[in-house]
């Protein structure tokens, strides 16, 4: 009879140590697994680069240097400064009466020619009364002469003689009156033939050939363009800002273009009957005669005027750290950063939107004439191309005036 082996103290043997090794290498996953992670490492920090801001052409403006003026508007009627309505001084019937309207005419060129029979025969007349005074006068003087010899020799009277004498004073008074009747007569002649009083041209005919006129009546109006003045209406609260000899520029309808100048000749003391205005009086020269009587003008008077000087718009004026109130600013660009620069300022004018500064800008710099988030002192900003940049003075006045 053979024996059974003993398996089970082998088998027992190996399984103890493989369940003991298995359960330390579940024990050793589970706590990989759970044991918290290491922090990576911190990446190197980055360097940011600086924002530059580009400005458009509408944001900037390079400074120009030229005078500012302050003007005040104006307008009114233009009128001839010299006229003259020429009036016959005889009576008679006008035979010759050949220039018309818009004609021009020089100082003594005929106008009209008066029939002269009548005056002829009137002077002819006169000098006859004249003639006949000075031979009573000669008459006269023989009578006092033959007087004084028979008083001398006692065969008349003192009385004789001083009849005689009085005589010769009636007619030589009769003489000098004879005389003034023949000058008249000579003046009335040369009447007769009217002349122009000064150069210009025929605005008005107001006789024709045929017509009889009388003295006092109009034959020709004549104006001379050589100067005009512009009248014009200005408001009262705006009189003491204009002074004699102050600059005006204006235009006229159908001159599209052309501006005109004047000064400032006079200012009437009184104000317009129905109204709150005073009307100002321009001197206008015409030497080209392009202007006429009556055209209506449009333009402005200068009021203060500057030297040549730097001038900004008034949107790039800031004041300083942004406050409300305190010295004044602009920011400027000066290499490719915003910078803050106080300005003295001078005269400003608010219809162009411009000002004069007297301290703290050149020629050619630019300053920044929009508000722009983000662009303060300090900040990298990039001009726009040259030929995008305005000027700080490019806004015209509505009339500007002529140089020169």
């Amino acid at each position: 009879m053979t024996s059974d082996p003993l398996p089970l103290p082998s088998r027992r043997r190996w399984r103890l140590p493989a369940l003991t090794v298995l359960a330390l290498a579940l024990a050793g996953g589970a706590y990989t697994m759970l044991r918290p992670q290491a922090a990576p490492a911190a990446a190197a920090p980055k360097a940011e680069k600086p924002t530059v801001f580009e400005l458009a052409g509408t944001d900037v403006a390079a400074v120009t240097t030229r005078p500012l003026a302050v003007q005040l508007p104006l307008s009114g009627s233009l009128t001839p400064v010299s006229q003259a309505t020429v009036k016959s001084k005889v009576s008679g019937v006008v035979q010759e009466s050949s220039l018309r309207e818009g004609m021009a005419v020089a100082a003594g060129q005929v106008l009209a020619r008066i029939d002269q029979a009548d005056l002829r025969a009137r002077m002819t007349q006169q000098q006859a009364m004249l003639d006949e005074a000075q031979a009573r006068l000669s008459m006269a003087r023989k009578n006092e002469n033959n007087s004084r010899a028979l008083l001398s020799q006692k065969y008349i009277s003192q009385t004789a003689y001083d009849t005689n004498a009085n005589a010769v004073d009636l007619a030589q008074a009769s003489v000098k009156a004879a005389s003034a009747q023949v000058e008249l007569a000579r003046i009335a002649l040369a009447d007769s033939t009217i002349r122009a009083p000064m150069g210009g041209i025929v605005s008005k005919r107001h006789v024709q050939a045929g017509e009889k006129v009388s003295p006092d009546m109009p034959v020709y109006t004549i104006v001379s363009l050589d100067e005009l003045t512009l009248e014009a209406q200005v408001p009262t609260s705006d009189i003491p800002r204009i002074k004699v000899g102050q600059e005006v520029a204006f235009r006229v309808d159908g001159f599209a273009g052309r501006t005109f100048a004047g000064k400032v000749a006079r200012i009437n003391p009184t104000t317009e009957a129905g109204s709150r205005a005073m009307l100002v009086y321009v001197a206008v020269p015409n030497g080209d005669g392009a202007l006429r009587g009556g055209m209506f003008a449009k333009g402005s008077i200068v009021t203060e005027r500057t030297a040549a000087l730097p001038q900004v718009p008034m949107t790039a004026l800031r004041k300083a750290h942004g406050a409300e109130t305190g010295p004044d600013v602009v920011y400027k660009v000066k290499a490719g950063k915003i910078v803050e620069q106080p300005v003295t300022l001078g005269l400003r004018n608010e219809d162009e939107g411009m000002a004069a500064v007297t301290a703290g800008l050149d020629q050619g710099e630019h300053v920044i004439v929009s508000r722009l988030d983000g662009v303060k002192p300090g900040a990298s900003v990039k001009l726009p191309a040259a030929s995008a940049l305005t000027t700080a003075g490019g806004a015209k006045p509505a009339i500007k005036p002529p140089q020169g």
